[in-house]
């Protein structure tokens, strides 16, 4: 269930908030409910998440409140595009650095991993659509306000948004047990984006299968894996090492 504490309930509410600019996250649409078409393709242009659900649903969210067939939940930052987070290393004059989260669902951890990105100079978080955690508050107390200062872009296509970035001229790296040690991988000879996997599963296959590397932490007790935003500051600081030596 998205956080109620950025809620926005009715037609009129959810119409001017989109006019307005305001960042939605994700829009819900009554099955059957007309006259929201302006609402739809607004929420369209905003690139957020648009999902149809029973009337019931609505209701129990708005906590039997009047809903009018319509709620948004806003983000509490803008996304940015993945030519926006190209752009930060152009005008640094660096070679990009960046962060794709591959279903990432816990707000915690994502929160976590764009606080570390941010602090070790990368230049932005990837997300896809769906299934991942969003801009919520959590979110942002979690990165401690650095999701305030990281760029974050919200892909539909996490696939489309690789083949795009080895266009640019950037390495993918994935983080995969089956890897190579990360102390014996060259991360500054390039641009480089780690691909942190999701808690449980860690990358899909499709994502595995574009990387052009794939890297692993040693792990020397009886636990074989380290949550993913623990991992995630790992790598980064092993680019940032690299890159300063």
């Amino acid at each position: 269930m998205p956080e109620k504490e950025n809620m926005i309930i009715g037609r009129n509410p959810v119409r001017e908030a989109l006019r307005s600019g305001t960042p939605i996250d994700t829009l819900y649409i009554s099955q059957g409910s007309g006259g929201l078409s302006e609402i739809v393709e607004l929420a369209r242009e905003q690139n957020a998440v648009i999902k149809t659900v029973n009337d019931q649903k609505l209701s129990q969210m708005a906590d039997g409140g009047a809903h009018q067939g319509v709620i948004a939940f806003g983000a509490v930052a803008s996304y940015a595009s993945l030519e926006d987070l190209l752009a930060v290393s152009a005008k640094k004059g660096t070679k990009p650095f960046l962060i794709i989260c591959d279903e990432i669902e816990d707000p915690h951890n994502l929160g976590a991993i764009i606080r570390t990105a941010e602090t070790a100079g990368a230049d932005g978080v990837i997300i896809p659509k769906r299934r991942s955690a969003a801009l919520t508050p959590t979110v942002y107390k979690t990165s401690a306000g650095a999701a305030s200062w990281l760029p974050v872009a919200r892909v539909p296509n996490l696939g489309a948004a690789i083949d795009q970035l080895k266009k640019a001229g950037v390495w993918i790296y994935g983080t995969d047990m089956n890897g190579e040690l990360y102390t014996n991988t060259r991360f500054d000879d390039g641009g480089v984006a780690l691909v942190i996997g999701s808690e449980g599963n860690g990358m899909s296959r499709l994502i595995r299968e574009k990387c052009d590397f794939l890297v692993k932490l040693p792990m020397m007790g009886r636990i074989t894996s380290l949550n993913a935003s623990v991992a995630a500051g790992i790598f980064m600081y092993e680019v940032v090492r690299q890159r300063n030596a």
